[in-house]
Parts: structure tokens; C-alpha cells; sequence
């Protein structure tokens, strides 16, 4: 099978099972080593809380109905982390490469290589942003990007290593581009209840691009903006 180097998909509506299907079948390519990269711009139009496996998020039928009855779907992801709220207001990036054999792998450094690009993406519209964490927000990372002290991308990761010794990295992040975020918080703070949790995620500690800028662009025209920015950040080849 003749090796495709990069690979570029973009999704301006696709159900949150359905992406998730498609980065485990590249996550597949890149074991076997007939890929080397891909990212991974989308949004889905269908509310829906993605909770992370595992006893501190226990699915329930009880929780689901409760969603249900806002107008939000619950899926249930095998990796860790927080409840994330995915909206048509919210675009997704997931990028999966290799780790360089050169360099010993550093989850701090994959971080600030997935950082470096959002960064970028921001500054596209003469935005400045800080990376760090921002309680009281929903799913809390050290890796947030903040405007001004409020969260408008959050961060994730996760490595795979290879039958060779060798890591795979899937990096993602989450940008609220148009948010409601009293909307937003609500299904994670439901969920948050249901699950015994005390604690409430706050409204106001978050922040969407569309707060900061003048123009509306369309969800086509901030995929192009972050895929060149991916380009631009030099960390990786130009995506065909």
C-alpha cells in the first residue's frame, strides 16, 4: 500500500461518534505506518456532552434523560479527562502525528507544539492570548489558551506507543468561536450533579472568538485560518 504522507479532513457537520470513529481509523494508518500526520478540523450542528469514561463520570439512563429533556445527546468517550460541551459554536482540531525518533518524547513539548499553532491562529485576527490553566471552567487544563484571563481553547492529549518503542500523539483542542455560555456550561453543570459533584462550572470565566473580533467568518474560512496556521507554525509539513 503506497504510504500517504499527510492527510487533511475537514468536517463542517459530523456527529460527535462518527469523528471520533474517523480519528481511531487514522490513528490505525499511523500504526501501521502508512501515514505519517493528519489534522482534523470540526464542528458538530447536534448538542451533544462528550463524557469521559470511567467511575468519576458514570453514564447513567437517568443522566441522559436529563440532557434529553435541554436538548442535549451524551456520548461516552474511552479516554480520560472532563465533560466537554460540542456545539455548532464550538470548532474542534485533532491532530495526530509521530513523535520524532530524534527526541525523547515530552508531553510538556507536545503541548507547547499544538500551543505554538493555536497560538498563531489567534494572533491571526491580532489577538494576544496566555497559556494557562482557568478554574472554574469546564474540562480544566494547564494547557488552556486565555484572553485576557477568560478560556477560549482548551487542550487535550493523548500517546500511543507503538509495537517499535515508538509514540503516536493525538492532540486536540476545543475553540469557542460563537458560544452561549451560560447554554454552554449548563449540560456540564447537570451533568456535574448528576455525577455528586459540588462543584459548578462558571459562565464567566470563558470567552469566544467572536467576542474580539468584528467579522463573521464562516466555519469554512476558520478551518482555512487554522490549517495555516498549522502550516505557518513550521512544527509541521504543509497539509495537502
Amino acid at each position: 500500500m503506497e504510504k500517504t504522507r499527510i492527510k487533511l479532513l475537514r468536517y463542517n457537520d459530523i456527529a460527535v461518534s462518527t469523528v471520533f470513529d474517523k480519528e481511531a481509523a487514522l490513528l490505525a494508518q499511523l500504526q501501521t505506518n502508512t501515514l505519517d500526520q493528519s489534522l482534523v478540523l470540526w464542528r458538530t450542528k447536534v448538542p451533544t456532552l462528550v463524557l469521559p469514561a470511567g467511575n468519576k463520570w458514570p453514564m447513567s439512563s437517568s443522566l441522559e434523560s436529563a440532557l434529553s429533556e435541554i436538548g442535549w445527546q451524551l456520548f461516552t468517550r474511552k479516554t480520560g479527562g472532563a465533560p466537554v460541551p460540542q456545539t455548532d459554536r464550538v470548532i474542534n482540531v485533532s491532530h495526530l502525528y509521530h513523535w520524532p525518533t530524534s527526541k525523547p518524547y515530552s508531553i510538556v513539548l507536545a503541548y507547547q507544539y499544538l500551543c505554538r499553532a493555536l497560538t498563531g491562529f489567534l494572533a491571526s485576527f491580532g489577538i494576544t492570548c496566555d497559556v494557562h490553566a482557568t478554574p472554574g471552567s469546564y474540562c480544566d487544563g494547564d494547557y488552556n489558551l486565555n484572553i485576557a484571563g477568560k478560556k477560549i481553547v482548551g487542550t487535550a492529549q493523548r500517546v500511543v506507543v507503538t509495537k517499535g518503542g515508538g509514540r503516536i500523539v493525538l492532540a486536540q483542542a476545543c475553540i469557542l468561536i460563537d458560544a452561549l455560555m451560560e447554554e454552554l456550561v449548563k449540560p456540564v453543570n447537570l451533568c456535574y450533579t448528576h455525577c455528586g459533584y459540588q462543584e459548578l462550572i462558571k459562565a464567566d470565566v470563558h470567552t469566544s472568538l467572536f467576542e474580539h473580533i468584528d467579522e463573521r467568518l464562516n466555519v469554512d474560512m476558520l478551518f482555512s485560518k487554522l490549517q495555516q496556521a498549522f502550516m505557518d507554525s513550521q512544527l509541521y509539513s504543509s497539509f495537502e
